[in-house]
C-alpha cells in the first residue's frame, strides 16, 4: 500500500513529501484514512538542526 510521508534524512535538512510502501491492514486490524495529522515540537526541533546531538527519530544512534 502507498501512502505520502514528510521524510527528514538528515538534521538541518527540509523535510521531503515522499510516497512510502506500508503494509496494509492484517486480520483484527482496520484502515483508516487520517485527513491531518501533527509531528512532535522536539522531533520537528532536531529536524530542522536546531537540536543538535541527538539522532534523528526512529533511526538508530551512532
Amino acid at each position: 500500500m502507498k501512502t505520502k510521508a514528510a521524510v527528514t534524512w538528515k538534521s538541518g535538512q527540509p523535510l521531503t513529501i515522499e510516497t512510502v510502501d506500508l503494509e496494509g491492514p492484517k486480520f483484527g486490524e482496520v484502515l483508516v484514512e487520517i485527513k491531518a495529522t501533527g509531528i512532535c515540537h522536539t522531533d520537528y526541533l532536531h529536524a530542522v538542526g536546531r537540536q543538535p546531538g541527538r539522532h534523528l527519530p526512529g533511526h538508530p544512534r551512532p
